[in-house]
């Protein structure tokens, strides 16, 4: 795309002029984003609606995601616009430095890796010129802002991400939807955001729905002085997309999260709806012929029935409709985990939306009358899973273990039914933000080796590997080393710690949850102190333990697990004996922005969860993009990292998903506690004071050792695969000593990526699922 970016440069000068009445030099950053994003838009606009125009009768695809984890989208537009770069030069010209808008918030309409994923496929799709648009829910405010506490607690603050604007997407109120409730009927408004491809034409689009009320004030009730049940409609519309997730601990709450999906889903069709109305006229008969729609997990389930419900409002009979919802969807699973899998009495749902429920019991008969033995309805309860694998076209897995057991355990009665429905996706990264965004030194070192932009084609970041000699191996330390002291500088900043930046950083940074075993690392670095205070660990390399991660708002034992890992650091950090070999840190308010800075920096990847939970992972992709070795369990996709760079390259440990289902019967998790002193000197520190706890630390030692209500004791295994894990991590410690041999697992982790660009997994999802083909701008 050419831009002329000195136009760009005298179009945010005078969008300040205009609304903020400053110049570019005394603008605050808040500013200074606002009118750089609305000038850019006015650049693109042009190419903007070329784009809608060219895919308009097109065969097209649908993603509806619940989450868009898009993070800050300023530095990654203008680097996808080939611009980045100059606009840093112009702007310097003037004695202002873009780097002061590493303060804006970033667009934290996601909670982890479902989100983020959703935000690389986009990206993806839009550079590979894969007719792909995006639909999802614009929260007022996004995932919370997270702090810590005198006493290491996780704080949540309300993170309103459009304070200061939101240049970044443009109000559509032309198009604009009605929702019906029982007890009112909202308004969808959708607000458009541009994807921006790479070294393309090509700009894709992710509509996102914001609920407001049909009429905001009741004049009369205003009148009378009634001033709560004259807000009444606009605080129940503006609830639906207050907040991403709301607490569903009550009935109100789980209504109020039926409310969002049913949003989601009524509003996205709606509008395809019309869209397939102005290309192709009334008879929607052909609907699935032009249009498929990727569910995101089952959050947007919902969207099946709403589809027929749809479509017999147009006059269309219950079979027929079902024929085109079945040729229409296609269901992406990311768990395995039963309770996870969303489920919803029916009596709570028919109190929000009961044409679906009735439509909901109609397929159940369907499905009955042909399978008896399945079933979408059970226990006055509908199975979302089970509604999303029946009237879909697919239904896939997010790696290749992941799709496996969906295969031979969620799903096997399915699978026997319906096999040529399973497939598999890998998931992926953009190689555009997790490496040519962030990590620009390794990106240019690459780039020298192997010629051309592999950024676009990331298959060429293989020709690395008989490339990789002594001399690319000092450089691509010293790349890493580089990157350790811009990520100190942050911390400093952020977190008022120092790091010193010849520590290797062993790093674990992902969503806060039991199975992905953040406390497994901690009481391992518990054990390592222990051990390096009595001089049992002479030639242990000094090591910072990066953790970043937040919890659920209501989930008590990640909390509690948050406030231990907390205490643990001030505890080693306030230790002169160890200072020189020994550092934590629990950065607060990880996001994608502190991501960008942390990934490039590791050196070693924890990926710890138990062999059979982790669905695939992505941010074990980008760690192994910028070169970091995977110290993990073979679950996920760490199974194919390791098949990609080879077992020598990685550090894996723990039983297999077969061993731990052998083992799981009669496991004794209070034996190994027994028989490992060490590891039990480190479990004591919950209870016996050497950390400090209020108490609150009690459950977590008994959910190890006793279990509870729910679960067996150490439901996750933390005591099974323990002394396999403190083995890899201690061997993965010694091996850092050789830093040429050290560097080159690294290299080899780099030029083995190519498997895991989101570019590979979006074309084998147009090609094998959506039946899409790459149209030319």
């Amino acid at each position: 795309m050419n831009l002329n970016c000195h136009n760009i440069l005298r179009w945010t000068e005078a969008q300040l002029k205009y609304t903020y009445d400053v110049s570019l030099e005394d603008a605050t950053p808040q500013e200074l984003h606002e009118a750089l994003g609305q000038a850019v838009m006015m650049a693109i606009s042009d190419n903007w609606s070329k784009a809608k125009k060219t895919r308009l009768h097109q065969r097209k695809a649908y993603y509806i995601s619940a989450e868009y984890l898009i993070g800050r989208l300023v530095y990654s537009n203008l680097f996808n616009l080939g611009i980045l770069d100059e606009m840093k030069a112009l702007f310097a010209q003037r004695g202002v430095d873009l780097a002061v808008l590493e303060d804006i918030e970033d667009d934290a309409l996601g909670n982890g890796g479902l989100g983020r994923l959703a935000a690389c496929f986009l990206d993806s799709a839009v550079t590979t010129n894969i007719p792909l648009s995006g639909y999802g829910l614009r929260y007022k405010f996004g995932l919370f802002k997270q702090s810590f506490d005198a006493n290491g607690s996780q704080v949540e603050k309300a993170d309103d991400w459009t304070k200061f604007g939101d240049p970044w997407s443009y109000r559509r109120y032309n198009h604009t939807v009605k929702i019906r409730f029982p007890e009112h009927t909202v308004l969808a408004v959708p607000y458009d955001v541009p994807i921006i491809g790479y070294g393309t034409n090509n700009i894709g689009t992710l509509r996102l729905w914001q609920c407001e009320a049909e009429n905001e004030l009741d004049f009369g009730a205003f009148n009378d002085q009634d001033y709560l049940r004259a807000l009444d409609a606009k605080n129940k519309a503006e609830d639906i997309t207050r907040v991403l997730y709301p607490n569903d601990s009550t009935w109100e709450g789980k209504r109020l999260r039926i409310k969002q999906q049913y949003v989601l889903s009524s509003a996205s069709l709606q509008d395809m709806i019309r869209t397939y109305k102005s290309a192709y006229g009334n008879d929607l008969r052909h609907f699935a012929d032009h249009y498929a729609v990727q569910l995101n997990d089952t959050h947007p389930a919902m969207s099946i029935p709403e589809l027929m419900r749809l479509l017999m409002e147009e006059g269309m009979s219950f079979d027929d409709a079902f024929a085109i919802a079945q040729k229409t969807f296609s269901y992406t699973n990311h768990t395995v985990m039963g309770e996870a899998l969303e489920k919803w009495p029916l009596d709570l749902m028919r109190s929000v939306v009961p044409e679906i429920v009735d439509i909901i019991c109609r397929i159940d008969q369907k499905l009955k009358c042909e399978h008896p033995n399945l079933f979408i309805v059970k226990d006055n309860t509908a199975h979302m899973a089970n509604l999303s694998v029946y009237v879909g076209s697919y239904v896939n897995g997010v790696a290749e273990i992941h799709s496996q057991i969906l295969k031979d355990d969620c799903f096997k009665d399915w699978y026997q039914v319906y096999p040529e429905r399973f497939q598999n996706k890998t998931n992926g990264i953009t190689p555009r933000r997790w490496l040519g965004l962030c990590n620009p030194e390794l990106t240019e070192l690459i780039s020298e080796k192997v010629g051309g932009d592999f950024l676009r084609d990331l298959d060429r970041i293989g020709e690395l590997k008989p490339l990789i000699d002594d001399e690319m191996v000092k450089k691509f330390n010293a790349i890493k080393r580089l990157k350790k002291e811009q990520l100190c500088a942050v911390v400093k900043k952020h977190e008022g710690v120092e790091l010193n930046p010849d520590f290797i950083f062993d790093v674990q940074v992902k969503r806060l949850h039991e199975y992905k075993r953040q406390l497994l690392n901690i009481l391992s670095v518990v054990d390592i102190y222990f051990r390096l205070k009595e001089g049992r660990l002479p030639d242990f390399r000094p090591t910072v333990y990066l953790f970043g991660a937040k919890s659920a708002p209501g989930y008590a034992r990640a909390k509690a697990i948050i406030r231990y890992i907390n205490r643990v650091a001030k505890l080693i950090n306030n230790d002169p004996a160890v200072a020189d070999k020994l550092k934590v840190v629990f950065v607060q308010n990880y996001n994608c922005s502190y991501a960008e800075h942390i990934i490039p920096a590791a050196d070693i990847s924890e990926q710890i969860s138990p062999a059979g939970t982790e669905a695939s992972g992505t941010g074990n992709m980008k760690l192994m993009l910028n070169g970091a070795v995977t110290l993990g369990t073979l679950d996920g996709a760490n199974v194919e990292i390791a098949q990609e760079a080879g077992m020598d390259n990685e550090y894996i440990f723990g039983h297999t998903v077969e061993e731990i289902n052998a083992a799981r019967p009669n496991y004794y998790a209070r034996g190994i506690y027994d028989y490992n002193a060490d590891l039990r000197r480190a479990i004591n520190t919950l209870v016996d004071g050497t950390v400090p706890t209020d108490g609150d630390q009690q459950e977590l030692f008994h959910a190890l050792l006793d279990g509870t209500n729910w679960h067996k004791a150490d439901h996750y295994f933390l005591l099974l695969d323990y002394e396999s894990y403190l083995e890899a991590k201690l061997r993965a410690n010694r091996d850092y000593g050789d830093r040429m041999a050290f560097g080159r697992k690294c290299l080899m982790n780099v030029a083995s990526a190519a498997k895991f660009s989101s570019d590979r997994t979006i074309r084998q999802y147009a090609e094998e699922i959506w039946h899409i083909k790459p149209i030319e701008y």
